[in-house]
């Protein structure tokens, strides 16, 4: 459930409500070692990326033999889980409970600049013929709009992209200085993406100021990383 950060890790409450759906936004408290405790899960396969904030999207079909580089995965196969790690950055999960299909992405500011979840989208779309519309996503803990600073750069290259300018907001006596909205950017990318605003869910939980959380705008080089996963149980018919 939402709740404090103190936990192990946090859900969603809707997405909580599909049976065959096992995800999480990793604290600190929350260990890789820890999937192999859990009873049931110990046949899931673990994979994760190399991530390097690009809109880079994998759609996986059995374990890969070596390590992917990107940003987003994707599948429509039980018995694995996708882990994206943060340290700030957002993790969003999507979801499609009558196709079976799971996704989920890191986002960072270039990775957002670069519209990956309109990439994933468009890729679950035509891949896996999900709707759009009919998506859950759930965005997880992340650095705060009143706790990120970025320069005349990221502004400058969000223009340059012709992405909307009022997710920054100037910095009084910093000429050059901006807090960023990571979050925000990201809501409207996945309503712009075609998601109903009503199946956009979120923890809104930042992980500059929850010390329960990893942030490298906070700890710098001696931050870990969240692991955030997602994946599916075997789905039973009658």
């Amino acid at each position: 459930m939402i709740g404090s950060a103190a936990q192990l890790f946090l859900t969603v409450p809707r997405l909580n409500r599909i049976p065959w759906l096992i995800h999480g936004f990793g604290t600190r408290h929350w260990k890789l070692s820890d999937f192999r405790k859990r009873a049931g899960w110990e046949n899931f396969k673990i994979i994760w990326l190399k991530q390097v904030h690009t809109e880079r999207v994998h759609f996986i079909e059995a374990a890969p033999t070596r390590r992917l580089q990107g940003d987003a995965l994707a599948t429509n196969r039980p018995r694995i889980f996708l882990i994206m790690k943060t340290a700030d950055c957002l993790p969003v999960f999507l979801v499609d409970r009558s196709k079976g299909v799971v996704a989920a992405v890191h986002c960072g500011w270039r990775g957002t600049r670069r519209g990956i979840l309109e990439h994933v989208v468009d890729g679950l779309r035509v891949r896996y013929g999900c709707r759009p519309a009919s998506l859950l996503a759930g965005m997880g803990p992340c650095i705060a709009a009143s706790c990120y600073e970025v320069g005349d750069d990221v502004r400058d290259e969000y223009r340059a992209s012709g992405l909307a300018q009022n997710v920054f907001r100037p910095i009084g006596g910093r000429p050059g200085k901006y807090l960023f909205d990571l979050r925000e950017a990201n809501r409207r990318q996945l309503i712009g993406a075609g998601l109903d605003a009503r199946n956009v869910l979120d923890v809104p939980l930042c992980t500059r100021c929850d010390t329960h959380l990893h942030s490298y705008r906070r700890d710098r080089d001696t931050s870990a990383r969240l692991y955030n996963f997602i994946g599916m149980k075997p789905i039973e018919t009658s």
